[in-house]
C-alpha cells in the first residue's frame, strides 16, 4: 500500500506523533449500500440512490424523497444532453434518517448543463420554499453566463462549474468567508462572470477586480488551453488552477489589503504591491522572468508582480491542501514511503515559529507534500505522462506559503462573530477608499 507522511492542513492538534486526523475537506464518501461514491456523484451507480453534497457538512449524502410540488421554470432549461429539465421541486432527507430531521432541496442546476449535485437546507433563504433562486451556495457565485444556446458553451459551463465546486468546497473546508455578491454581500462578496470573446469585440481577459472574477470560457477547451500553455511556456495550466489563482487575488483584496497585521509581512516577503502593475506585466511579457526566478517564486509568472506572486502562492497552497486532504481521505496516511527527503523544520525554513499546533501543521503540510509528490511524479513517469506536480519549492517560496497559511488560519469564518463583531463588520472596518487600480489579469 502506498503510504505518505500526511497530516491534515489545519488540524489544531497536528503533531509529529503520526496520529491520523480527519481531513478538513473530505473526498471519500460511502452510499447507504456501502459502496464508495465520489464528490461529484448525483446518484450511486451501484444501487441508484440519489446523492447530494451538503456544503455545511462537507459530505455527500444518500437521499430519499419526501414530496413533490410544482416548480418554477429552471434558468438555462436544458441539461448537458439538451434534454428539457423536469419541472418539479422535491424535498429530500438523508436516506433512513428521522422523518423530522433536516429537509433539503437540490440545486436547480442539477438538471441544467452545470449538473450540480449540491444541496441546500429547505429553510435557507435561497431555497425556493423561501422565495429564493433555488441555486446552491456554489452556483450563486456565478453572476454571468455565456450564450448557452451554443452547444460548446453548455459543455464549457459544465466543466467550469465542476471545477468551481471543487474550489468552493475547499474554501469552505478551510473555513474562509464565502459569500455571493448578488444576494449576501454586494460590497465584499464574490462573483464569477463567465464570458466569451466575440468576433469584432474586445478579447476577454481572465482576471480579478474587487471581488469579481472574469473567466474566459475558452479556458474550458483543452485544445485552446494547451495552446496557450505552450505559447506562454507554462508547465501547468488547468481550469481549477485558474480559479485557485484568481480567488487568491480575491482573498488578498478581502483579507490583506488595508490590514495592518498582514500588509507589512506581505511586503517583506512578496514585495511592494504599489509597484505599477501594468508596467510590471508588460515587462514580464516582453522580457520574460528573471533567470533566477525559481530561487524566490513558485512559478515564472509569480515573478511579474507582488500581486501575482501572492495569487500563485495561494493557488499552490490550495493544490497542497486539497491533494493532501484527498490522499488522507483514501487512507494514504503515514510513515512508510520508500522515498526520504530531508525534512523541513521551522529552523531550516528560517521561520519564527513557536512550537505550537499551527507551526506543526504548516511544517507537516510541506513535508507531506514533498514526499507524496515525489512518489506521484514517479507514477506519472511510469505512465508516460507529464509530472503530477512539475514545480520545485525553494525556501523563499515556502516562506511565502507560510504567510498564506497564517492569513487563512486567521480569517473570519462566514457568519461567525470575532471579538464581539460580525464578520461583515470586521471586513467593513478593514476596507477604506483607495486609489483605483487595474484588474489583475491572468493571461
Amino acid at each position: 500500500m502506498l503510504q505518505a507522511r500526511i497530516t491534515p492542513p489545519s488540524d489544531p492538534t497536528s503533531s509529529a506523533s503520526g496520529t491520523a486526523w480527519k481531513p478538513l475537506t473530505p473526498r471519500s464518501f460511502t452510499c447507504r449500500c456501502g459502496k464508495p461514491v465520489f464528490f461529484r456523484n448525483s446518484e450511486c451507480l451501484a444501487c441508484h440512490t440519489p446523492l447530494g453534497y451538503d456544503p455545511r457538512l462537507l459530505e455527500v449524502l444518500p437521499l430519499e424523497a419526501i414530496s413533490d410540488e410544482a416548480a418554477p421554470a429552471v434558468a438555462g432549461g436544458v441539461d448537458i444532453d439538451g434534454i428539457a429539465a423536469p419541472a418539479t421541486i422535491t424535498a429530500w432527507r438523508v436516506a433512513g434518517s428521522d422523518p423530522c430531521g433536516t429537509q433539503y432541496r437540490r440545486c436547480v442546476n442539477l438538471h441544467t448543463a452545470a449538473a450540480c449535485n449540491w444541496l441546500m437546507q429547505a429553510d435557507e433563504p435561497a431555497s425556493e420554499l423561501q422565495g429564493g433562486s433555488g441555486l446552491c451556495r456554489c452556483c450563486r457565485l456565478t453572476r454571468t453566463l455565456p450564450d448557452l444556446s451554443l452547444a460548446q458553451n453548455a459543455h464549457r459551463w459544465n466543466l467550469i462549474e465542476r471545477a468551481k465546486r471543487r474550489l468552493t468546497s475547499s474554501l469552505l473546508g478551510l473555513q474562509l468567508p464565502v459569500r455571493d455578491r448578488m444576494t449576501e454581500d454586494p460590497q465584499h462578496g464574490l462573483a464569477f462572470d463567465l464570458l466569451q470573446s466575440l468576433p469584432g469585440s474586445t478579447a476577454v481577459v481572465t482576471g480579478h477586480d474587487d471581488g469579481v472574477i472574469t473567466l474566459d470560457v475558452e479556458e474550458a477547451d483543452d485544445v485552446a488551453r494547451e495552446h496557450r500553455r505552450q505559447h506562454l511556456h507554462e508547465p501547468y495550466r488547468t481550469l481549477l488552477g485558474h480559479l485557485r489563482h484568481e480567488v487568491g487575488h480575491y482573498y488578498w483584496w478581502l483579507l490583506v489589503d488595508g490590514n495592518d497585521t498582514w500588509l507589512p509581512p506581505f511586503r517583506e516577503l512578496f514585495g511592494d504591491e504599489r509597484e505599477d502593475y501594468s508596467e510590471a506585466l508588460m515587462r514580464h511579457y516582453e522580457q520574460g522572468a528573471p533567470g533566477d526566478w525559481n530561487q524566490r517564486h513558485v512559478s515564472a509568472y509569480a515573478s511579474s508582480h507582488p500581486w501575482e506572486d501572492w495569487a500563485e502562492s495561494w493557488a499552490h497552497y490550495m493544490h497542497l491542501t486539497d491533494t493532501l486532504d484527498t490522499a488522507h481521505s483514501f487512507g494514504i496516511d503515514a510513515e512508510h514511503v520508500e522515498l526520504h527527503y530531508e525534512r523541513y523544520t521551522a529552523q531550516s525554513l528560517g521561520l519564527q515559529l513557536q512550537p505550537d499546533a499551527e507551526s506543526d501543521g504548516f511544517i507537516h503540510i510541506v513535508n507531506g507534500w514533498m514526499e507524496l509528490t515525489g512518489v506521484l511524479n514517479e507514477l506519472s513517469r511510469s505512465m508516460g505522462v507529464p509530472d503530477f506536480y512539475p514545480f520545485v519549492l525553494s525556501l523563499p517560496a515556502v516562506r511565502k506559503l507560510h504567510l498564506v497559511h497564517r492569513v487563512i488560519r486567521a480569517a473570519p469564518g462566514p457568519g461567525h462573530p470575532v471579538n464581539g463583531r460580525s464578520t461583515q463588520e470586521q471586513l467593513d472596518a478593514r476596507h477604506h477608499p483607495q486609489a483605483a487600480r487595474p484588474p489583475q489579469p491572468r493571461a
